[in-house]
């Protein structure tokens, strides 16, 4: 059984971050743990969405209290998506250098929710946060086409471009 941390999304309606990934873990029998990066009606590719990103110091002070008490020990993997904001990829890259600390052998998984369909759905700043500071420590980045084509600054229009 893996014990994870997932920190990315919550949304109200629909089925993405850690509204999707949570119950299908669960389900295979692993233990989940959950720091919602934002709160939102629904997913950001919808004209409106209410909620709020919640600040680095709000996903930093909730890791705080695992460390304390020593819940953050014995994570296998860690898993990430969306951010929404540079301070909290910030965040997010600090507690996964800790975690591999803690174990060197943490799978560090990186869904790099930045965009879709040639739109971004995040600030432009993200993109060079996500291919600088948390994808090089990934164990596993898991982009869409167009995530993967602004990560590597390479055109995908076939499967050889995809394999570069």
């Amino acid at each position: 059984m893996a014990r994870i941390l997932s920190v990315q999304s919550h949304v109200v309606s629909g089925y993405v971050g850690n509204r999707a990934a949570t119950f299908p873990l669960q389900l295979l029998g692993h233990e989940v743990d959950v720091i919602n990066t934002v709160q939102f009606s629904n997913h950001t590719g919808y004209n409106t969405v209410h909620g709020e990103r919640f600040a680095a110091a709000h996903i930093r002070d909730l890791f705080a209290g695992l460390q304390a008490n020593g819940l953050d020990r014995g994570y296998t993997h860690l898993l990430t998506g969306y951010m929404g904001t540079s301070d909290n990829v910030h965040a997010v890259s600090a507690m996964a250098r800790q975690l591999g600390q803690t174990n060197p052998e943490l799978t560090f998984v990186v869904d790099p929710v930045l965009g879709d369909d040639g739109a971004l759905y995040v600030p432009e700043e993200l993109v060079a946060l996500y291919r600088d500071e948390l994808c090089p420590r990934a164990t596993l980045v898991t982009p869409n086409q167009f995530e993967a084509e602004l990560l590597t600054g390479i055109k995908i229009a076939t499967l050889a471009d995809a394999k570069r």
